[in-house]
């Protein structure tokens, strides 16, 4: 047996699983509610096992991670005692990205049909609480994973709306505006934020009273997705098209042939926005090189523990 986990500052689940990576045994625990990564291991698999890698939310740094949000610090060194085998660490996104590689085709919505050529490279973009990049490459034997900081690279406006988005966040943060600022839960909000300023309109009282009294870029989300206010509509769609234009930006820098993933716990939530064609045709507006976005396959993952697969897949690997 192997073992695969998805740590994260609130929650980490964790999986055996047989020695083709499918999953035999599943729990999740409040990451909060213990001191360290080993006691839960101990807890759920005491005992050793074939192999284990984990997907961590945080950098890894010679096979030592700590772990945003949480005082964690966790080591491959403490935990190949603890479990008497060779164990792997990744940041989060690199487990998400390898996790496309072996969630069935099910589980994706498609954007837009693409060939998939053997051993192509692949770009993956998630957002969630912040925004994920990574890129798939075949190094001859099997694909790995390259992490990447590429969330936090300055946003580039690509329309006029855009232009003055970028000058509304630069009032909010400062100089320095990533396109995780963007694209992310907060980002949802501060896009409605915008668009409201811009429509110069008081804004209804059941809007008022509802985002009171939850989550702001939820109830933004909502209210966009069923349509019930229009600046929530914009907020949305503006975010499929700046969600689009850094996708295509991703799969430029590491002429990503073989597609496109969309990963991340936001795509599925307001999937009708990205499926409006917005995304796609910021996607692909590339200038010399529409022809060749156009070709690309580009995918939603729809399926929450693509990490969690790919820390099994990692497993597999040692």
């Amino acid at each position: 047996m192997i073992l695969a986990g998805d740590i994260g500052g609130t929650k980490t689940t964790l999986a055996l699983c047989d020695d083709h990576g499918a999953v035999v045994r599943e729990a999740t625990e409040k990451s909060g509610d213990w001191a360290s990564l080993e006691q839960i291991i101990d807890k759920f698999a005491p005992g050793k096992v074939a192999a284990a890698c984990f997907g961590v939310a945080g950098p890894v740094v010679d096979g030592v991670a700590k772990i945003t949000n949480l005082p964690w610090t966790i080591a491959t060194a403490s935990l190949e005692n603890q479990l008497g085998a060779k164990v792997r660490l990744l940041n989060d996104l690199q487990a998400t990205a390898l996790g496309m590689l072996v969630i069935p085709e099910t589980s994706f919505a498609v954007l837009q049909q693409g060939p998939h050529p053997d051993r192509a490279t692949i770009a993956v973009i998630a957002p969630g609480t912040g925004l994920g990049e990574a890129t798939l490459y075949h190094d001859g034997h099997a694909y790995r994973a390259l992490p990447s900081e590429g969330g936090h690279a300055d946003f580039a406006p690509g329309t006029e709306d855009e232009i003055l988005l970028l000058r509304y966040l630069r009032g909010l943060y400062g100089d320095h505006v990533s396109y995780e600022r963007v694209l992310s839960g907060h980002g949802i909000g501060d896009l409605y934020g915008f668009c409201r300023e811009r429509a110069n309109e008081p804004e209804p009282a059941w809007l008022t009273q509802e985002l009171a009294s939850g989550d702001r870029n939820a109830v933004v989300s909502k209210a966009g997705l069923e349509r019930r206010d229009p600046c929530a509509v914009r907020a949305l769609a503006m975010f499929a098209e700046i969600l689009g234009a850094e996708a295509g930006n991703l799969a430029l820098r590491g002429l990503a042939t073989g597609g496109i993933f969309i990963g991340g716990g936001i795509p599925p939530k307001v999937l009708p926005a990205l499926q409006t064609g917005a995304c796609i045709q910021r996607l692909t507006a590339k200038g010399r090189f529409s022809t060749w976005a156009r070709a690309l396959s580009v995918r939603v993952c729809l399926e929450p523990r693509a990490a969690l697969y790919g820390a099994a897949h990692g497993a597999t690997q040692l």
